[in-house]
């Protein structure tokens, strides 16, 4: 739970969308609000489970930021319109989006359906226009945003399981960010994408079992295997990058892909 607490977010405003704590653990976009609150923003938590957005607001009150939580269904126009209003109308304004959003039907491809593409289409990329949409004017009254967006190494490489809706829609995302960063640089709007490795979170270990068909230990250790630096990340190593690219630190940089994996893309290690 290394993060900046310097300040560098100071008087910014952050809308960050899949930053629910709905099991025990660290979930990455969860640590992303929370690192956004230490470094001095003021954070609006929205999650389609409102219980587990209040989780993590209550967590980044009680060490004594300011944060608010909004229920959102992120492949819903008006749910989305209307986090973004009230994030403006709580804190007077919107400088910070950061679309945590991402879902997958992983196995063989040959049983990935019709309805589960347009599940995870809607859920990785639809979701990212509708929010975007939404946010931008917001950020041109500001006079300037940034616009993140979590993506995968899975856009890629393959990662050692089959994941094909999941990476193509991921790998859309990395273009999402580049094409928005070109139009939107005269309004002084940035847009990048972070394109997050192997990392150990509650999800994963709840979701991908069935996937590796091993038990979790075998399963963290098969994964861990795959990293050069020796294990995977963790919720923080995201979140550290993501106030990073938020900050004025990184006001010359947009339309790039930020890997956070551990050496992985760099290799031909298989899964």
């Amino acid at each position: 739970m290394n993060t900046p607490t310097d300040g560098c977010l100071s008087g910014r405003v952050c809308l960050v969308l899949g930053a629910g704590a709905a099991t025990a653990g660290w979930a990455i976009g969860q640590a992303i609000a929370i690192a956004y609150a230490r470094a001095s923003a003021q954070v609006m938590v929205g999650d389609l489970n409102l219980e587990a957005a209040k989780a993590t607001v209550d967590f980044i009150r009680s060490e004594g930021h300011q944060a608010q939580a909004c229920q959102v269904d992120v492949t819903a126009e008006a749910s989305v319109q209307n986090a973004v209003s009230q994030t403006v109308s709580h804190f007077g304004g919107l400088h910070v989006l950061h679309n945590n959003v991402g879902i997958g039907k992983s196995g063989d491809s040959a049983r990935t359906t019709a309805s589960d593409w347009q599940r995870i289409a809607d859920a990785n990329l639809l979701a990212l226009h509708l929010a975007s949409q939404a946010a931008i004017p917001a950020m041109r009254q500001a006079g300037s945003g940034v616009i993140l967006c979590t993506s995968s190494v899975a856009s890629q490489r393959y990662v050692g399981i089959p994941h094909l809706a999941y990476g193509v829609t991921k790998a859309a995302t990395n273009h999402f960010c580049k094409m928005m960063a070109v139009e939107y640089a005269p309004d002084n709007i940035r847009v990048n994408s972070l394109v997050v490795g192997l990392v150990d979170t509650p999800r994963i270990r709840k979701t991908m079992m069935g996937t590796y068909g091993e038990d979790e230990r075998a399963m963290v250790n098969r994964r861990n295997a795959q990293i050069p630096l020796g294990k995977m990340g963790d919720a923080w190593d995201v979140a550290n990058a993501a106030v990073f690219l938020a900050s004025d630190r990184a006001r010359f940089i947009s339309g790039i892909d930020l890997v956070i994996d551990g050496g992985m893309s760099a290799t031909v290690r298989g899964g």
